[in-house]
C-alpha cells in the first residue's frame, strides 16, 4: 500500500491566524471565550477549553473579566454591536478573506440586490448577509441560482452583485457563474472563494483520480473538509476521519494508493498522527506477508 499526501493539507492562512492568536492570548494569562467554536475541529476546540477556553453563543454570556475573541467565520453585525454596546474587550479573529466579503457588500446601497453562493446556515454567510443593506439570495447550486433569477425581485433589481463564500464548491461555483452571465447582463461578479479552498479542492482532485481511494481528515463539520470528500468521492472511494482512532474502523486492505487530503482547519498534529498510525500498519502487513 502507498500512501500519497496532498501538498495542501492542514492549516490555511486565515485558521493559522486565529489559532495562534487565542494561544498567545491564553500564553499572556488573558480570560478569553470565543463566540462558537474558533474553528471547526473538535480536538483544537477541546484542547483550547482544557486551558480555560470557554466557548459562548452570544456576548451576553461573556463571564465578567473574560474577552471574546470572534471566530474565523465571522460573525452578524449586530453581535460586534452587542459586544461593543456593553463595553466588552474583543479580538477581531475573522479571517482577512470574510472580511473582504464583508466590505463588498457593505459598499453597495440598498437597492442592490447581493447573490451568495454559499450554505444559508453556515456561520459565515449568515455574517455576510448581515452587512446587505438591501436584498439578498442564498444558493447552494446552479439549480436555486436558476430559481432565485425568475424571483421578480431578482428580476426588477436596479444592481445585481454576486460573491460566494470562501469554501464554496469550485465545480459549483464556475457551473452557476456560466448561468448568471447568460442569463444577466448586469451583475457584477466577485470571485470570493478563497485560495486555499480551490487550491485544496484543484488538488483533491487531481489526487483522487491517480488514487484506488481517499481519506480525508478533518471536522464533520467543517464546510471545506467535507467539500473535500465530495470533490474525492467523485473519483474513488473516499472517507472521512477527525482522528487516527477512526481508521481502525475503515477497511482500507484491498486499495494499492491511498490519496490523504485534510481540510483547512484540521492541526497538522492530527494529520501526522493519521500518517504514521497507517505507515505503522502497512509495514506490519509487510511483515506479515514476507514470513508467511
Amino acid at each position: 500500500m502507498e500512501l500519497r499526501l496532498a501538498k495542501t493539507a492542514g492549516f490555511c492562512f486565515g485558521v493559522d491566524r486565529a489559532v495562534n492568536l487565542v494561544y498567545e492570548l491564553v500564553g499572556d494569562g488573558k480570560k478569553v471565550c470565543t463566540l462558537g467554536p474558533i474553528i471547526h475541529n473538535a480536538q483544537l476546540v477541546s484542547d483550547l477549553e482544557s486551558r480555560g477556553v470557554k466557548i459562548i453563543d452570544t456576548p451576553a454570556e461573556c463571564p465578567e473579566g473574560y474577552m471574546i475573541v470572534v471566530r474565523t467565520h465571522g460573525v452578524e453585525k449586530s453581535v460586534i454591536d452587542d459586544i461593543e454596546s456593553r463595553g466588552i474587550e474583543y479580538v477581531n479573529a475573522t479571517c482577512p478573506f470574510v472580511t473582504k466579503i464583508h466590505n463588498i457588500v457593505k459598499k453597495q446601497d440598498a437597492d442592490t440586490v447581493v447573490l451568495i453562493a454559499g450554505d444559508e446556515d453556515h456561520p459565515e454567510v449568515k455574517g455576510i448577509r448581515s452587512y446587505c443593506r438591501g436584498k439578498s439570495f442564498v444558493f447552494k447550486n446552479e439549480s436555486e441560482l436558476a430559481d432565485i433569477l425568475q424571483n421578480p425581485e431578482f428580476v426588477n433589481a436596479k444592481k445585481i452583485i454576486c460573491v460566494a463564500q470562501t469554501t464554496f464548491s469550485l465545480k459549483e461555483w464556475q457551473k452557476s457563474i456560466i448561468l448568471l452571465k447568460r442569463v444577466c447582463t448586469k451583475g457584477e461578479i466577485f470571485d470570493t472563494i478563497c485560495n486555499a479552498t480551490s487550491d485544496r479542492q484543484s488538488e483533491a482532485e487531481e489526487l483522487s483520480r491517480v488514487s484506488d481511494a481517499m481519506l480525508v481528515i478533518g471536522g464533520r463539520h467543517s464546510s471545506n473538509t467535507r467539500k473535500l470528500q465530495e470533490v474525492s468521492s467523485a473519483n474513488c472511494p473516499s472517507f472521512l476521519i477527525e482522528t487516527a482512532d477512526e481508521l481502525s474502523s475503515l477497511d482500507l486492505k484491498d486499495f494499492h494508493v491511498i490519496g490523504v487530503t485534510a481540510g483547512a482547519s484540521t492541526p497538522s498534529v492530527i494529520i501526522k498522527e493519521v500518517l504514521k498510525t497507517m505507515s505503522e500498519e502497512i509495514k506490519e502487513k509487510e511483515v506479515e506477508t514476507a514470513s508467511a
